[in-house]
C-alpha cells in the first residue's frame, strides 16, 4: 500500500509540474486550477505515506535517509500552499512543484528499510535536530525558489528583452519581500536545527560540541553562513534584490550538498 501510495504522489507531482509550465507559458486559468487539483491529489496519498510509514516504523519520518526526503517534499508542498495562499503568487508552483518531485524521485533510490533507534535521554535532541532541520531547509526551498524567479525578472527588465515570463511573474518587490520573509523564519529554525545536532552528537560520542565531521559539514556551514548575510545583512546594510537571491540559490544548493554528504 505504501509503494502504491508513494508512486501515486510522485506522479501527482510530476503531472502537476507539467501543468504548472503550461501556465507560466500560456496563462490559462483553467490550467492553473488543474495544476493545483493535481498537486492536492498528490499531497494527500504523500500525507498517507507518511502516515502508513510511521505505523511501520513506530516514530515519526526523520530517521532515515528515505523518510527525510518524504517528509522534506512533503513539508515542501504544504508550505507552498500556505505561501500561495497568503501571496497569491501561482508562479512559484512552477519551480516549487518540481523541486518536491525530484525529491521523491530521488527517495525511490534510497534504502526503505526501516531503522528503529534505541530509546535514550538524548532522543527529543535527535527528533528536534531534525525536525527543525527539515523545517528550515522547506524555508530556505522558497527563498530558492523565489531567488530563481527574482533573478529572472530581473535579467529581462535590463536586458530589454522581454521573454515570455516577463510580467508573468510578481513584481522584484514582491519576490524580494518573499524571498526575505521565509528566510526570517527557515534561518532562526535551521540555525536551532544545528545547535541541537550539534549537542545530540556530542553527548551520545562523548565528544566536543564542535567535534564535527569537517567533510560532510563544510557546505552546510557555508549555506548557514549564507542565510545569515541575508537574515543580517537587511537588518544592518540593507542587503536586498540580486545579491540577496543569488545567495539564496547557492545556500539553497549548499545545504542539499550536505544531504547528499550525509547519504
Amino acid at each position: 500500500m505504501t509503494l502504491i501510495t508513494f508512486n501515486i504522489a510522485m506522479i501527482g507531482y510530476l503531472v502537476a509540474s507539467l501543468e504548472y509550465f503550461i501556465y507560466l507559458v500560456y496563462r490559462k486559468q483553467f490550467v492553473s486550477t488543474l495544476a493545483a487539483i493535481t498537486v492536492g491529489v498528490g499531497w494527500l496519498f504523500h500525507t498517507l505515506v507518511i502516515i502508513f510509514r510511521s505505523q511501520e516504523t513506530g516514530h515519526g519520518p526523520y530517521t532515515t535517509s528515505f523518510e527525510v526526503a518524504i517528509f522534506f517534499s512533503w513539508m515542501m508542498v504544504l508550505v507552498y500552499f500556505l505561501v500561495n495562499w497568503k501571496y497569491k503568487i501561482k508562479d512559484l508552483g512552477s519551480f516549487v512543484i518540481p523541486v518536491a518531485f525530484l525529491t521523491l524521485l530521488y527517495a525511490t533510490f534510497l534504502s526503505k528499510e526501516a531503522v528503529v533507534f534505541p530509546e535514550s535521554q538524548f532522543q527529543i535532541l535527535l527528533t528536534l535536530h531534525r525536525t527543525l532541520s527539515i523545517l528550515g531547509s522547506v524555508a530556505f526551498a522558497m527563498a530558492f525558489a523565489a531567488g530563481l524567479m527574482y533573478l529572472i525578472q530581473e535579467k529581462q527588465v535590463k536586458s530589454k528583452k522581454l521573454g515570455i515570463m516577463y510580467f508573468r511573474m510578481p513584481s522584484l518587490e514582491i519576490l524580494d519581500n518573499l524571498n526575505y520573509k521565509v528566510i526570517v523564519v527557515g534561518f532562526p529554525l535551521f540555525t536551532l536545527g544545528f545547535m541541537t545536532g550539534s549537542i545530540w552528537n556530542a553527548q551520545m560520542n562523548q565528544l566536543s560540541l564542535f567535534s564535527w565531521d569537517l567533510v560532510k559539514t563544510w557546505p552546510l556551514v557555508i549555506g548557514w553562513f549564507l542565510y545569515g548575510l541575508i537574515f543580517f545583512g537587511r537588518l544592518l546594510v540593507g542587503l536586498q534584490g540580486k545579491k540577496a537571491a543569488q545567495f539564496s540559490i547557492f545556500g539553497f544548493i549548499t545545504i542539499m550538498l550536505t544531504y547528499l554528504l550525509h547519504v
